[in-house]
């Protein structure tokens, strides 16, 4: 459908070759059968993987598949428990390995469905609310002002109706809609005036369409195929690890066969040599690191989206960890995107009004409001008259007597913001529309345009006809030849428009932006045109901003400290940038200058890049200087995380090492080309996300740091008690066993440890930095060492005392799974000690290590387990000597760090 060039037909023609008559809508019938024809009104996602090839995935890396085949011999030696045992270890380990990547899976599907808003639509002749998504070709789509469009339409009716584009076309000013055909069939989509398009929105007045394209035959949908990314990709973390992961099977490898080769050697039987090589090799190679990278990943999306940060993409994780630059547009993300109107001038007087946001409740400091004879009163009784907005309470219109209507429901308007801010400042006053029209009745409107710059409407009053109008304040004085003060109506002369107009420019200075309001009483007859708006009586002046958010100056505050570079982005003008930006601190004296998008187009990319680091606010910009602004950035090696909310924004956003779209605001086709969506569009938003970065991260060296120092702790017994020639102090089973124990819940449950104190005080790490810098790689090596001896020591001891094999081996058997269990709580912090961090800190770490501790006394204690695992119980002093060996590093290194930091006067002990 999408070829035909509907802008050329009459919108009776256009009706006629959709089917549908203009005045019913569509039939359920054949709602039903286009529904299944060409499918919801949605954008395209891809689908992930299948939970029964994710789990068979379990079982192809090489190491599982020849201990598979091992598995499969031992049962035709006659081995049966062997095999039956080392088979449901096999299973085990595979169904934690499913359930991490499949919660790693459903999390990233849930994450990319977004809530779809509701269409009104007319069907079968009357009107309905449906999900956006139901939406077909042919449907009858109503709107009115505020109202998203939610498919391509072709308007068949629009009053005074204009429609923000911006989003899809970069149009900033919105644009007239009218229903009259189009003569040229290649008319750029801009100036096609009798079309709608999906993601737009009107800000005025009120229309309808027939519906030509759903889903990704709109125009939306076109861009969105084109720059849509949502292939799975591995982060460069996970690429580092594959390579490190070849590194590890080879060196396995080559020691496994020196284990194997040197016991056969010594006399001992190859097919259990066989057996320990390989259950040594699927313990040496950290085959669980992966997917719990994945998890770890995971689990950091999930708390990412309770705080309101949507990531869709699992890199962006890992990069915002590495954020050096923030750019952020201002309006909604750094500020309220609520107006509020702070200042009203009025007969010679500045008067300042409280309140934040769309709640009525404020005071006015310098005059009386409740005054009849005060312009004030006056001032406000025109913002509330001549105004298109409604103050809602939980999507409720609410008028002035019914003010308690959902008293803990936040306020909200729905129409122009603008309006809305005027409309509100009215309430504070007790003045509302709806009571004021009890007593007059609009009888006409001359809607606001950009060449007028002014919007009027007309009364009837009991005195008569009068005129009501707002605008901005040159064109509407030009138009003034008196000025309502408390004496009276009296002359306007030029020195005193001159004195308005100084007072406009200080509020302007102020950031504030201004509408003058006026009024005219008029003649019955005097027809409703532009003549109203001549001659007309001054009342006064309102200023109004979008306030910062608070979270926005705590946000920004928390950036710096954690070196990282706030920058705002835009199209507002300079002054009022400027302002909003040492408010917020992003500008603090001579640090950070203030650039135009006028001065960006007179700059080169090369002067651009140069002067970069030296400016943090972008006044005016279009769009395409967002890409220009991104890449400057880039050059100088930061890493950029950069909003966006339009689909000309979408080669900037997707050009950032972090794209963050708006989750309120931002078109469908953006959230697709971003790596992370605000589900509240807040500038803190995306410094709490920063934060869980710099978590999920060093979540991440934690259990590397676990996994790697474990599995070398186990090598090294086995490779160094056959370098000495000792008997082997475990078995196969025993190894494989060790691996699941350890392995397993314990390295999970790091995944979910929280973040250091002081994360967001350190600086950003470096994008290239190895996984094993700032000292890993020699925690593990000791650590690792630290194991491998204790064990041997702890087995060699045994023997020495007169234990027998089976009572040696158990002994070597548990030091190895109680060292590393008791690693685990060292691994939580790398600055801090065991005493520092607490045990209970973190409890699903304290319920992993008791399960495993039971599975392990499981195996020594429960007689069929021990058969299976050739153990036997222990007594006192044994495990007295185990305690020691396994635990003792811990507590010594505890001790050693407690004073350490003690000393350096940073220490912070846990609760708990």
């Amino acid at each position: 459908m999408r070829q035909q060039a509907w802008h050329v037909l009459p919108w009776l023609d256009v009706a006629k070759a959709l089917d549908v008559h203009p005045a019913k809508g569509l039939n359920l019938k054949e709602v039903r059968r286009r529904l299944q024809e060409v499918g919801k009104n949605v954008l395209a996602v891809k689908k992930g993987t299948h939970p029964v090839f994710l789990f068979l995935g379990q079982f192809k890396d090489f190491m599982v598949l020849v201990l598979l085949a091992a598995t499969v011999v031992s049962g035709l030696l006659g081995e049966i428990a062997d095999a039956i045992t080392i088979l449901a270890i096999l299973i085990i380990n595979a169904i934690l390995g499913f359930v991490q990547e499949f919660r790693a899976e459903r999390s990233m599907e849930s994450l990319r469905s977004l809530t779809a808003p509701e269409a009104r639509v007319l069907r079968e002749g009357m009107e309905q609310r449906i999900p956006a998504t139901d939406v077909v070709p042919g449907d009858i789509v109503l709107v009115d002002t505020g109202d998203r469009i939610p498919a391509d339409v072709r308007w068949i009716q629009a009053v005074n109706m204009q429609v923000e584009e911006s989003a899809l076309t970069g149009e900033s000013h919105p644009v007239t809609k009218s229903i009259s055909p189009l003569h040229d069939e290649f008319t750029p989509m801009a100036d096609r005036q009798n079309m709608g398009y999906m993601g737009t929105a009107l800000v005025n007045g009120r229309g309808a369409g027939v519906v030509v394209a759903t889903g990704m035959d709109t125009e939306m949908g076109v861009i969105a195929g084109m720059i849509q990314s949502v292939e799975d990709e591995e982060t460069p973390l996970q690429k580092r690890l594959a390579e490190l992961g070849k590194w590890l099977v080879l060196i396995s490898f080559l020691v496994c066969v020196a284990v194997v080769v040197t016991g056969i050697l010594r006399g001992e039987d190859f097919y259990k040599m066989f057996f320990t090589g390989v259950s040594l090799a699927v313990a040496a190679i950290p085959e669980g690191l992966p997917a719990i990278v994945t998890v770890a990943l995971a689990v950091g999306v999930q708390r990412m989206v309770k705080r309101q940060a949507i990531i869709r993409k699992l890199p962006a994780v890992e990069t915002l960890g590495c954020a050096t630059v923030i750019c952020s547009d201002k309006t909604g993300t750094l500020t309220q995107n609520e107006m509020t109107v702070r200042q009203i001038y009025s007969d010679g007087r500045r008067i300042s009004v409280s309140g934040e946001g769309y709640d009525p409740k404020g005071e006015f400091q310098g005059a009386d409001p409740e005054k009849e004879r005060d312009p004030l009163n006056t001032a406000l009784k025109i913002a509330a008259l001549c105004n298109n907005a409604t103050l809602t309470k939980k999507g409720v219109q609410v008028a002035g007597l019914f003010r308690s209507k959902g008293k803990d429901a936040p306020w909200g308007i729905e129409g122009d913001p603008t309006e809305g801010a005027i409309l509100v400042a009215a309430a504070k006053a007790g003045i509302w529309r709806e009571v004021l029209e009890r007593k007059q009745k609009r009888i006409g409107e001359l809607p606001f345009d950009s060449d007028r710059k002014r919007m009027s409407v007309v009364y009837e009053t009991k005195q008569g006809r009068k005129a009501y109008v707002k605008g901005a304040p040159d064109m509407v004085l030009r138009l003034c030849q008196q000025e309502l003060t408390r004496q009276g109506i009296v002359e306007l002369s030029n020195e005193r428009k001159r004195s308005i107009m100084r007072a406009n420019d200080e509020m302007a200075r102020h950031a504030l932006r201004v509408l003058a309001v006026a009024e005219k009483p008029l003649a019955d007859a005097e027809p409703l045109d532009e003549g109203v708006e001549q001659g007309l009586t001054f009342v006064g002046l309102l200023g109004m901003i979008d306030p910062p958010r608070v979270s926005a100056v705590k946000a920004i505050r928390v950036c710096r400290q954690a070196g990282i570079k706030p920058v705002m982005i835009t199209g507002d003008h300079r002054l009022t940038a400027e302002a909003v930006a040492h408010e917020l601190g992003i500008l603090r004296g001579e640090n950070g200058g203030v650039v135009s998008g006028a001065e960006l187009e007179r700059t080169s990319d090369q002067e651009l890049s140069e002067r970069i680091m030296d400016i943090s606010v972008f006044a005016r910009v279009t769009p395409k200087d967002k890409l220009r602004i991104v890449r400057a950035y880039k050059k100088r090696g930061q890493v950029v995380a950069m909003t966006g909310d339009g689909v000309n924004d979408a080669p900037a956003v997707k050009e950032a090492d972090i794209g963050v779209a708006m989750g309120k605001t931002g078109t469908d086709v953006t959230k697709e080309a971003s790596s992370m969506v605000l589900g509240d569009d807040n500038f803190a938003t995306i410094v709490a996300a920063v934060e869980e970065g710099r978590g999920i991260y060093d979540n991440i060296r934690k259990f590397i740091r676990y996994l790697l120092s474990c599995n070398l702790g186990e090598v090294l017994t086995m490779f160094l008690a056959t370098l000495v020639g000792l008997p082997l102090p475990l078995l196969p089973i025993q190894i494989l066993w060790v691996n699941l124990v350890t392995d397993g819940l314990p390295a999970m449950a790091l995944g979910v440890d929280g973040s250091e104190p002081g994360i967001m005080n350190r600086p950003p790490r470096k994008p290239g930095e190895s996984i094993f810098a700032r000292g890993l790689a020699s925690k593990i090596a000791v650590r690792g060492t630290f194991i491998g001896l204790g064990t041997l020591f702890v087995f060699v001891v045994a023997l020495f005392m007169g234990v027998n094999m089976l009572g040696a081996r158990t002994m070597a058997f548990t030091t190895l799974v109680f060292s590393q269990l008791f690693h685990v709580f060292d691994c939580r912090s790398e600055e801090r000690g065991i005493f520092e961090v607490g045990v209970f800190t973190n409890l699903y770490l304290v319920g992993a290590v008791c399960i495993s501790t039971i599975m392990q006394l499981s195996v020594i204690y429960v007689a069929p387990l021990q058969v299976i695992f050739k153990t036997t119980p222990l007594v006192s002093w044994q495990w007295i000597l185990i305690l020691c060996v396994a635990g003792g590093p811990s507590v010594l290194i505890g001790f050693a760090r407690l004073l350490k930091n003690s000393w350096q006067g940073k220490t912070v002990i846990a609760k708990g």
